[in-house]
């Protein structure tokens, strides 16, 4: 399957759009209030502007959206699917779409990673689903099958399923997922967002070869994660 190399010249995405319009005016509201309603001593202004700057930036730290193209072979290359850490690796049981057993890989956004998602290898859309569910943190182990979640099933041009799965933790209460079911997919485009930390989980099949370790920090849409066979 040929790939489709499109460069997305995004350097806020575009979920953060309204947030950050929302937040701006909000900040310099509050701002002004103080500014203009307090003549004789600019120290409460100061104050909430230099915490307004901070909180601001945090804002458009998280939204950003690099621009990214893999720029190598995608023959049988898993790919990080998000910035984070990786916090799982370990066989597991896959009971919602496999139902046999599987290596998961699951990576860990912090609030200061970029949020966007990218398909972890070429291939075409499966099944796309959604499940409803708890908001436990996201790095515990039981939140992979109790929280809230989206799941993406992919085969790749060789045949191999693979799932990614994107989940929601304590503070990230909105999953948005792009994938449709049939359509083509490719590791330079984006598989979704994932508001205010939270994972991403990959299923792959035994025997894959795995480039990762625990604790090691990935790049979205560059870390080479495994090889399939």
């Amino acid at each position: 399957m040929a790939r489709l190399k499109r460069l997305k010249k995004i350097h806020i995405h575009r979920e953060g759009t309204h947030t950050l319009v929302i937040s701006f005016l909000l900040l310099l509201t509050v701002n002004a209030v103080l500014y203009f309603g307090f003549d004789e001593c600019r120290l409460p202004f100061y104050i909430v502007a230099v915490i307004s700057l901070g909180v601001y930036a945090v804002l458009v730290n998280f939204f950003r959206c690099p621009i990214r193209l893999f720029g190598q072979d995608t023959e049988k290359v898993v790919v990080a699917p998000a910035d984070g850490k990786v916090v799982v690796i370990e066989e597991v049981e896959e009971n919602e779409y496999f139902h046999d057993r599987r290596i998961m890989v699951s990576i860990f956004m912090s609030l200061v990673n970029v949020h966007a998602n990218w398909y972890p290898v070429d291939g075409t859309v499966k099944l796309v689903s959604h499940q409803n569910g708890k908001f436990m943190k996201a790095w515990l182990p039981k939140a992979s099958t109790d929280n809230e979640r989206s799941t993406i099933v992919i085969e790749t041009p060789e045949g191999v399923e693979i799932m990614a799965r994107q989940i929601a933790g304590a503070m990230a209460r909105r999953i948005v997922t792009y994938a449709e079911p049939g359509e083509d997919c490719y590791i330079d485009e984006h598989l979704g967002f994932i508001k205010f930390g939270s994972r991403v989980d990959v299923y792959l099949p035994l025997g894959t070869e795995i480039l990762v370790e625990l604790g090691q920090t990935t790049t979205g849409n560059q870390t080479v994660i495994a090889q399939l066979k």
